[in-house]
């Protein structure tokens, strides 16, 4: 006989482990928050610049 499938089956819960510490709507990350487009291409180019400075010759 399987007891492991015997009794009531146990009910699933739809809830995370654990928290994000940058999760959507939290005081960190809130709703509606979007870096404005000049802001988004400084840190790409700044980002560029800083792999071609370490990029090995």
């Amino acid at each position: 006989m399987d007891y492991g499938k015997s009794g009531n089956p146990k009910k699933g819960s739809n809830k995370p482990r654990h928290q994000e510490h940058n999760a959507k709507g939290s005081e960190q990350n809130p709703f509606g928050k979007k870096p404005s487009k000049a802001e988004l291409l400084a840190r790409m180019k700044a980002a560029a610049l800083k792999g071609k400075d370490d990029a090995p010759r």
